[in-house]
């Protein structure tokens, strides 16, 4: 990966980062005040679903996060290394923890009349699609499991034939 990509890349997770806190502090705060008019409409008090809100934004900054040292590490050449294996499954585990968050909203909503029950049912399948997502980073996990494999092979290989050499 040039140079330019990855300040490319790291330009737009600063700014990802940065959408994201904004919505943490101002967004929500907005959210809670709409939530509080809604009132009897919602079969729970309002801070469950913003827990969810604030939850699901975390668990997106926790992703951006590792991204960013997954690029360090591809930056530096160190990528096909255990190390890498640490990032991905906590990406992993965050994307997971954001698709229980999207069903826990679907079942916060589910009762009451706030939302339609189209609603409710789009987020189940926004909840499947992000373990969707889930399991194509595993699929990636593996791949870098066996480039790594590679890697030892690779260097076993060398130190072989500086032996013989």
């Amino acid at each position: 990966m040039g140079n330019l990509t990855v300040l490319a890349l790291r330009g737009v997770l600063v700014m990802l980062l940065a959408g994201s806190l904004f919505v943490q502090t101002v967004m929500v705060r907005l959210l809670a005040i709409d939530l509080e008019e809604l009132g009897g409409d919602l079969a729970y008090p309002p801070a469950p679903y913003l827990v969810v809100v604030v939850l699901g934004i975390a668990s997106c900054q926790v992703i951006l996060v590792c991204v960013w040292r997954l690029v360090t590490m591809v930056r530096r050449g160190t990528v096909f290394s255990d190390g890498a294996f640490r990032y991905v499954h906590i990406v992993i585990g965050a994307i997971v923890a954001g698709a229980a968050l999207v069903f826990a909203l679907g079942v916060l909503l589910a009762p009451g009349e706030a939302v339609a029950p189209g609603i409710v049912l789009l987020l189940g399948g926004v909840g499947v699609a992000v373990l969707g997502v889930a399991l194509l980073v595993l699929v990636l996990r593996m791949l870098l499991a066996q480039a790594v494999a590679r890697e030892l092979e690779a260097a076993r290989m060398r130190a072989e034939l500086d032996e013989v050499i």
